[in-house]
């Protein structure tokens, strides 16, 4: 199947009569049973649960995984169980620009003496391949969060994979619908569900795909272990959020690349950020690599100092001033009041999550808050 028609056909009971058309959300802590264990029986809900496992079949299919998904209680949970395959003493690669939750992650481990971070411009691929000498892990993340730099993925994976380093790539902002690493030889891809995937911004849950089996297992007796795992209200939440996730990106994306356009020609903005535009350096990389779309995410840098960034986002009535991304409703945020944000990034960057509402409703708010900043 096409891939929206997987997100509205995946994961569904079997088509048998009087059978329910959704999956049921399964409320147990533990299963019944007795006699000696089988690998394959339930026994506690720590271990599994089958309102996971329809969430973690329909990701799978969409991302073109050979094994099922691991979900997670937090996209910062699924992060963290990635990272601790880097081994005791091990070199993680990360990109200078990338998702906050997991910079922060990985330097408060460098700081413990758990690995060495080694910090690279993604878009460098000359650069970040050097670096992956004695390297254990490649982190990628494309588009990069807030800067939306656009590396070249295929490139880095073989590179890594010629040096015998495992490569992760954070796949939330470009979603399965436009990009699947493990198709090109990544090991392993992981997702903030709470953003995309379940698309309302009424669920914490994150996801972990594999490339083989057994790197699967390995992470699954890790978070059977640890106990990071997702309610299953929450997944249930996250499944259903998964069946408009392509009309979702279709309506926001295009959304995006008008808002783009228009607020490039804006007197207010001094750079806009959008792979879609001719001007951004990332176009040329993005229309070979994305598959069918630049996402759904604008950073703008309007002109001025903070304090007009601040008042931008005080005047707006149909935007949101909150952080995440990739719900149903437009969000806007000045990424540098986070103080985990690199100094590489603008003190007044706006990162703009464009939403399903109607793009003149958008335009008119944000153009009304940039005029009045033009004629401060």
């Amino acid at each position: 199947m096409r891939k929206d028609t997987v997100v509205v056909a995946g994961g569904r009971p079997d088509h048998e009569h009087d059978a329910p058309v959704n999956p049921p959300v399964v409320l147990t802590s533990t299963y019944r049973g007795t006699g000696e264990l089988d690998p394959a029986d339930r026994t506690y809900a720590r271990l599994t649960n089958p309102t996971w496992e329809a969430f973690e079949d329909v990701l799978a299919q969409l991302e073109e995984a050979p094994c099922p998904a691991l979900s997670y209680a937090s996209g910062l949970a699924a992060i963290t169980a990635v990272l601790t395959l880097v081994p005791v003493g091990g070199t993680l690669v990360l990109p200078r620009h990338s998702y906050q939750g997991s910079v922060a992650l990985a330097h408060t481990w460098q700081e413990r003496g758990i690995f060495t971070v080694r910090t690279v411009d993604i878009t460098d691929t000359e650069a970040t391949s050097a670096a992956l000498d004695g390297a254990d892990m490649l982190w990628v993340e494309s588009p990069t969060n807030p800067m939306l730099e656009i590396a070249d993925v295929p490139a880095l994976v073989r590179a890594a994979r010629e040096k015998g380093v495992l490569t992760c790539v954070d796949n939330t902002f470009a979603t399965p619908l436009l990009q699947r690493p493990l198709g090109v030889g990544a090991d392993l891809v992981v997702h903030s569900a709470t953003k995309y995937i379940a698309g309302h911004s009424d669920v914490l849950m994150g996801a972990v795909l594999c490339a083989t089996p057994e790197l699967r297992q390995r992470l699954h007796s890790q978070r059977s272990l640890e106990g990071g795992i997702p309610g299953p209200f929450e997944a249930w939440l996250a499944l259903r959020g998964v069946r408009t996730l392509a009309v979702r990106v279709e309506r926001s994306m295009a959304t995006a690349a008008e808002l783009a356009r228009r607020l490039e020609a804006h007197p207010a903005v001094a750079h806009v950020r959008y792979p879609g535009l001719a001007s951004d350096p990332g176009h040329e990389r993005a229309a070979a690599q994305l598959q069918g779309g630049f996402g759904s995410v604008i950073s703008v840098v309007p002109h001025g100092d903070v304090a007009a960034a601040e008042r931008l986002l005080t005047d707006l009535r149909v935007w949101t001033p909150a952080t995440s991304l990739g719900g149903v409703e437009s969000l806007i945020e000045r990424r540098r009041r986070h103080h985990d944000e690199p100094e590489t990034v603008p003190e007044n960057l706006l990162r703009l999550s464009v939403g399903i509402e109607n793009v003149e409703d958008l335009w008119e708010d944000l153009r009304a808050g940039l005029d009045a900043l033009a004629d401060r």
